[in-house]
């Protein structure tokens, strides 16, 4: 078993501040190139370059990430009204704006303090762990581990290039291979890897007790002055704020981009602190947010062979909700149980019709499918 530190567990995908930078990936690009001739026989030459040249040179280079980063977390920390984005051993700012290039670049370059580099490691951290709670759930009540590891293998690939060619990314990548290479044969048997497994790191770092979330009621905060914020710019605007998105006269303040932790903490009123129509605000947002979710796991149930399917996308999105986004959307734990009892019984019936002579395929069929 990996063992876990008790503030910042020490793996590959949780404190990348306590990892030193890696240099930046060179990234390879290729052109095509065709001639034609001039009337006066010069040779003029047109170079296309590929949909793959041109995405990479759109790829910033590392110190531009350096900087925006800088920027970014210095807006941050002048907003909150403070000097360090930690508040005992947890996040005190929001992170979520960072993106995953800049939170590594933030929590490797020592021109970051300490502090600082262990907000990104725990930003890192919080966000790998939504990537596997969802198939951890799944696993969980499954007891197939396949999809889990492919989410990790589906998390690792969309890191930036200067992560990639650390020495940490590679052997988890390739403890993640070779992890997908046995469930192949046996999918309800977790794979023997390495320690540089994420996948184990994260199931060890669950059965510690997870990363320190930001305290809601600092969520609750930073959300009240950034709706102040937001109302403030509009009168100064000379525009009134509103919750009316077909608005002429005013400015509409529009919460569906705010994260569901954040939506959460406003929509439960958390430390008495927001109207009755920022919370209403907040709460449609929310179920636009679960319902849409719903109807992805629908339909993506809908193109599935396996009868299970929808079930077990539940299960995915209860697992990978904090316990705050439940109650502020209305998913009790009788809600996952349902999902549970429904994802038994269909597996059930499923292995019944094939005893019987059927498939998977024909028992879809047999459903009305």
């Amino acid at each position: 078993m990996v063992a876990i530190g008790a503030a910042y567990p020490t793996t590959a995908y949780t404190t990348y501040g306590q990892t030193p930078s890696s240099a930046t990936a060179a990234t390879s690009s290729s052109a095509s190139a065709s001639a034609a001739a001039s009337p006066a026989d010069s040779a003029a030459t047109s170079v296309t370059l590929s949909s793959a040249a041109q995405a990479a040179l759109a790829v910033k280079d590392f110190a531009t990430v350096l900087s925006e980063a800088r920027s970014k977390l210095t807006a941050l920390l002048i907003e909150a009204g403070r000097t360090s984005p930690l508040k005992d051993d947890k996040l005190a700012v929001d992170l979520s704006g960072l993106d995953q290039r800049e939170l590594f670049a933030m929590a490797s370059d020592d021109s970051f303090s300490a502090d600082e580099q262990a907000a990104a490691g725990l930003e890192m951290q919080h966000r790998f762990e939504a990537a596997m709670a969802g198939p951890a759930g799944v696993a969980q009540v499954t007891g197939n581990f396949t999809a889990l590891y492919k989410a990790a293998a589906t998390y690792l690939d969309s890191l930036g290039p200067e992560e990639k060619a650390g020495a940490d990314w590679i052997a988890g990548r390739a403890a993640i291979t070779e992890g997908l290479k046995q469930l192949a044969t046996n999918p309800k048997t977790m794979p023997e890897t390495s320690e540089a497994d994420p996948v184990q790191l994260y199931l060890a770092l669950v059965n510690a007790g997870g990363a320190q979330q930001q305290d809601i009621a600092d969520i609750a905060a930073g959300a009240r002055k950034s709706l102040d914020t937001l109302y403030a710019d509009a009168i100064k605007a000379g525009k009134a704020p509103t919750f009316n998105k077909n608005t002429i006269a005013g400015t509409y303040i529009d919460l569906s981009g705010l994260p569901s932790r954040t939506l959460s903490a406003i929509a439960l009123n958390t430390g008495e602190q927001f109207s009755t129509a920022e919370v209403d605000e907040a709460k449609a947002a929310l179920r636009t947010k679960s319902g849409a979710a719903l109807l992805a796991g629908f339909q993506n149930a809908a193109k599935s062979s396996d009868p299970t399917a929808f079930s077990q996308n539940i299960i995915s999105i209860f697992s990978s909700m904090s316990a705050e986004e439940r109650q502020a959307a209305g998913w009790s734990d009788n809600f996952y149980a349902a999902a549970v009892q429904s994802y038994e019984s269909t597996s059930k019936l499923t292995q019944m019709f094939a005893e019987a002579g059927g498939d998977s395929t024909g028992f879809m069929s047999w459903m009305g499918k």
